[in-house]
């Protein structure tokens, strides 16, 4: 039986420490310790997917929380039980002890509790997702009502623009010329011509 440490920080500048001493607490040995420095939104991480190489049946992944493993839950989900019922390895979570899945240690049926405890904690993410998606919705939709505009603020044609266009529609200068002329970029200048050529469509 081995004992492995993950570690993760989201990125650089993040401070690793108290992951580190956690496991050195736990006794597991350096070369067992993996450490990736990116975001947990997947599990395409190069330290994580060294780790699951060298997993055996029988060894115990510990974490310090279930937030270093990921952020996603459906993908943690799936990960857990990769682990725990494919490699027939153990997790411990350091700061929730009731996902600790050694029920060798404990009296509890720790494979089952560990499972129902991380469906709750995957339910009620989900939940949480959701209603920050519907209060930003709500948000928006108040703002809007409020009068607020979304989005890069347009900017305002110069005085000479309506010169411009009408002289690159009538062949007198090239686009380029004519945007140059009214100091905006060729793409600005011929998406603002357009604008203006569906506008007079309607007159």
């Amino acid at each position: 039986m081995e004992k492995y440490g993950y570690i993760r920080v989201s990125s650089k500048d993040q401070n690793p420490e108290r992951q580190i001493l956690a496991m050195k607490q736990e006794e597991i040995k350096k070369e067992n310790i993996y450490m990736d420095k990116i975001s947990g939104s997947n599990f395409d991480r190069p330290a994580y997917k060294n780790l699951i190489k060298k997993i055996r049946e029988g060894d115990i992944l510990v974490i310090k929380s279930i937030d270093r493993l990921g952020r996603n839950y459906n993908e943690i989900l799936e990960q857990w039980r990769f682990i725990v019922k494919k490699k027939k390895a153990d997790i411990k979570v350091i700061d929730m002890p009731l996902l600790d899945t050694d029920y060798r240690n404990s009296n509890l049926m720790g494979v089952f509790i560990a499972d129902l405890v991380l469906q709750i904690l995957a339910y009620v993410a989900e939940t949480e997702r959701v209603f920050i998606r519907q209060r930003q919705a709500e948000g928006i939709a108040i703002a809007k009502m409020n009068g607020t505009r979304f989005g890069r603020n347009r900017i305002n044609l110069p005085d000479n623009f309506e010169e411009c266009y009408y002289d690159w529609k009538n062949g007198k200068t090239t686009l380029r010329q004519s945007a140059e002329k009214a100091k905006m970029s060729n793409s600005t200048f011929f998406r603002r011509c357009k604008e203006l050529d569906e506008k007079n469509c309607f007159k």
